[in-house]
């Protein structure tokens, strides 16, 4: 079969935020604790995270992380993760059964942060607290000495203040699991007071307010409607979160699954156009994907915790999905779909980073390792800098329930004018059949390849594990060339592909 693609150098959709390319981490399960956080680790460092990990953040170029959570935020006292370690309380956690030592607190991942050259993006409790308990937090995070909440601070260890900029009002919110679930209309009052008191602080804060939870939601996208007229001229942002999951075994319909994220995006796009219509509003607030990844290997193992069966263990085995091969394509897709969308996704965080449904795995007292996801997400935030570029492509396609015609051939572009590159990633959803790919380069004069990654499997269900971590991983792929000014490369069955070219 053959596809074939335009990429004009004139024909750009945005300059992709940095930020695109961010991730989570919760306290849920191991994502914290034996995760990052491992002080009787030989690789631990003085503030007792693990280096190794620390090492494949840095390699992944993690812009930015969400903490503390996700579901364990909205009944979170924040305050209960500062001061001297022995006398930090021991909470039961409602959101996943488990107990919270508050051995890591807001301190102590800052630090995290700074060794693996990334920014904080910090989730506020608007479940079970509100406005004076979101007030505090922020004052004593960014708040000066000489007043009380930073002179608490300077007390706990830290005198500068921290310089958060990015805030979460809540999360999932519409969600009936949510601690302190909200209509749209309680919860947009709330996060408009919120936000407005936050901006009397600092109005430099970019703020981040809750849209749905998924697609699926009966409330979506009057949810976002709702929230974001109570909302619009107060925040940056409204957030999505969707998990994709193969239950039933069907290959093709899995790979097809970003076309329903990128319908739920444009919904919210054209949502966002609504309002602001409506408020003759100049502003312009963009999405921030702040949750998604594959999630649904672990669910049935998950049940006995998650039910309360084994009490309330401290940082047990939970959500730790062991990714295979096909979930490697399934990454792939999804990154391609927020770069085509960077023109309204400015902010997208893997969930999660470390052991929970995460690209990086641990063993406690052990080894850290990458697993098959972890390379997707390291090619696009590596390589996938720059503007996106409106590619037009011809390819034939498939018919799925979320979709019609959905292309064998999912690609993106990304033009590095700065670096005088321009990098395609490919994923070629079919079984069966390779596809023959043709790249009109229209205005990348004397391209050449540089670099050419290709990730394939005989196995969909191949995964990488503590033994064996290097079954799934890239290789240097062969028989991409530029030749009057055109790209040609073969793309085997069920297959992803980096190809990145050097400009004169």
């Amino acid at each position: 079969m053959r596809a074939s693609v335009t990429a004009n150098r004139d024909y750009g959709i945005s300059k992709i935020d940095d930020r695109l390319y961010g991730a989570f981490i919760e306290h849920l399960g191991r994502a914290v604790y034996t995760g990052i956080y491992e002080p009787d680790h030989k690789t631990a460092d003085a503030n007792g995270m693990r280096k190794d990990v620390i090492d494949l953040v840095r390699e992944l170029k993690v812009p930015i992380v969400r903490y503390p959570g996700g579901n364990f935020v909205s009944a979170y006292n924040w305050e209960d993760g500062v001061g001297p370690r022995k006398d930090r309380p021991t909470r039961l956690d409602l959101a996943w059964h488990t107990s919270e030592s508050n051995a890591v607190g807001v301190h102590e991942f800052a630090r995290w942060c700074e060794a693996a050259d990334t920014e904080m993006m910090l989730a506020i409790n608007l479940g079970s607290r509100g406005l004076d308990q979101a007030r505090n937090f922020v004052e004593y995070v960014n708040g000066p000495t000489g007043s009380a909440w930073g002179d608490l601070r300077k007390k706990n260890g830290r005198a500068e203040p921290f310089a958060v900029k990015h805030w979460c009002l809540g999360n999932e919110m519409d969600g009936p699991w949510q601690v302190g679930h909200k209509t749209a209309h309680e919860y947009g009052r709330l996060a408009n007071e919120v936000a407005k008191t936050l901006r009397a602080f600092d109005k430099s804060l970019e703020l981040v307010v809750c849209g749905s939870s998924n697609s699926d939601m009966k409330t979506y996208p009057e949810w976002e409607r709702m929230v974001l007229e109570h909302t619009y001229d107060a925040v940056d942002h409204i957030s999505l979160h969707m998990y994709f999951a193969n239950r039933g075994k069907n290959t093709a319909e899995y790979l097809a699954l970003n076309a329903k994220l990128d319908a739920y995006i444009g919904a919210i796009a054209s949502t966002i156009e609504f309002v602001r219509a409506q408020k003759r509003s100049r502003k312009r607030v963009t999405i921030s994907f702040d949750e998604w990844n594959v999630w649904y290997h672990s669910n049935v193992q998950d049940r006995e915790i998650l039910g309360g069966a084994k009490g309330w263990p401290h940082a047990p085995r939970l959500l730790e999905d062991i990714y295979n091969f096909e979930d490697a394509l399934q990454v792939g897709c999804i990154l391609n779909t927020f770069i085509r969308r960077s023109d309204v996704v400015k902010i997208a965080c893997i969930a999660q980073l470390v052991n929970v449904i995460a690209p990086i795995m641990t063993e406690p007292g052990g080894a850290a390792w990458r697993q098959a996801i972890f390379y997707p997400y390291y090619f696009a935030s590596a390589y996938g800098r720059g503007e996106a570029l409106q590619l037009s492509v011809r390819s034939p396609g498939y018919d799925s329930e979320v979709a019609d015609n959905v292309p064998y051939l999912d690609i993106a572009g990304v033009h590095d004018e700065a670096g005088k590159t321009v990098t395609f990633f490919a994923v070629n959803r079919h079984g069966g059949e390779t596809l023959d790919l043709d790249v009109d380069l229209q205005g990348f004069a004397a391209a050449r390849v540089m670099d050419h990654q290709v990730m394939t499997s005989a196995d969909l269900e191949a995964v990488n594990t503590l033994k064996k971590p290097l079954t799934v991983a890239p290789k240097a792929g062969s028989g991409a060339e530029v030749k009057d000014e055109r790209l040609t490369a073969r793309l085997p069955r069920h297959s992803y592909q980096m190809i990145r070219l050097a400009l004169a």
